[in-house]
């Protein structure tokens, strides 16, 4: 019988997005595939440094090791690499120690073609093109930061910790739009004449419910995953946002109702292994302190 990942977590990382390719990305970027392909080969046996992903995809192995979610997730590295030159980035999974046995190679095609065909719950990737087709497919998907001049501590990992923004990722953004086109006090009086209204689903929000459904098999004080919302809103706009949360039955950890201050400092402080925000006004800051993905808005 042919195995099946249906009733697992599974995330579809690239290989930009798992390590560190950037110098990589620029010589292909400046020379082409032949130059990329042939220094990949030269320097496979070369480790390649974690990235950006690389904090996430650790944490979340590390599930797997308990009895309450023994195998329960799967990571697929997915790369626009041919066979050929994807040596180094297997060798590197290797020398860290990831179990990670599946992966895509597609030679230039575009990763998000096979995303249904691994029923994959989060995809990471640092292509905008495959990130975008992920979120008008209706995938968690987030564009990942990779600044090479920013490294992240991926060793002293205790426990899962997963930032969320609200308005167009966990929900709909519906309510931004209003904010947008409309200013903030029309924001405001739209959210608490609907105070009792759920907001409508975002790209995340079966992610965040799958994780909730992970936390309820552990004891509240030895849970390996903990969450956050961290949101611009701030009172009156904060009481939909618990509303529709306890409509989904979703325990989150923190959440931070900031009113428009820099979101940088409480990630930090909260230790994301990954942040999901949209816009980068946030993301910006925030990448430099933690990882961090944008979810593009869906083509309209």
């Amino acid at each position: 019988m042919a195995v099946r990942l249906d009733k697992k977590l599974v995330i579809g990382i690239s290989s930009r997005a798992l390590f560190d390719l950037s110098y990589e990305n620029e010589l292909f970027e400046r020379e082409g595939y032949k130059s990329y392909s042939k220094y990949q080969i030269e320097h496979e046996n070369d480790v390649l440094k974690p990235g950006s992903g690389f904090a996430l995809v650790k944490a979340l192995l590390k599930l797997n090791n308990y009895e309450e979610t023994k195998d329960l997730v799967e990571v697929i590295v997915m790369s626009r690499n041919s066979a050929d030159a994807s040596l180094r980035v297997f060798n590197s999974i290797k020398h860290y120690g990831l179990d990670i046995t599946r992966g895509v190679l597609t030679s230039g095609r575009h990763l998000s073609d096979y995303l249904s065909a691994f029923n994959i719950d989060l995809f990471l990737s640092a292509y905008e093109d495959d990130v975008q087709k992920a979120i008008d497919s209706n995938f968690a998907a987030g564009l990942i930061y990779t600044d090479s001049n920013v490294e992240y501590d991926t060793d002293n990992i205790d426990q899962i910790r997963i930032a969320f923004d609200g308005d167009a990722v966990l929900f709909s953004d519906e309510s931004e739009m209003i904010f947008k086109s409309q200013g903030m006090q029309a924001f405001v009086d739209n959210e608490v004449a609907n105070a009792n209204k759920e907001l409508p689903e975002g790209p995340f929000a079966n992610l965040l419910k799958t994780i909730a459904g992970i936390q309820q098999r552990f004891d509240l004080d030895d849970c390996p995953i903990r969450t956050a919302i961290v949101t611009a809103r701030s009172a009156p706009a904060h009481e939909r946002v618990i509303r529709t949360l306890r409509a989904w039955n979703v325990r989150v950890d923190e959440a931070f109702f900031l009113g428009g201050m820099r979101k940088k400092e409480f990630l930090q402080a909260f230790g994301a292994n990954i942040f999901f925000d949209d816009q980068a006004t946030h993301l910006d800051p925030a990448s430099k302190a933690v990882p961090s993905a944008q979810v593009p808005y869906r083509s309209k």
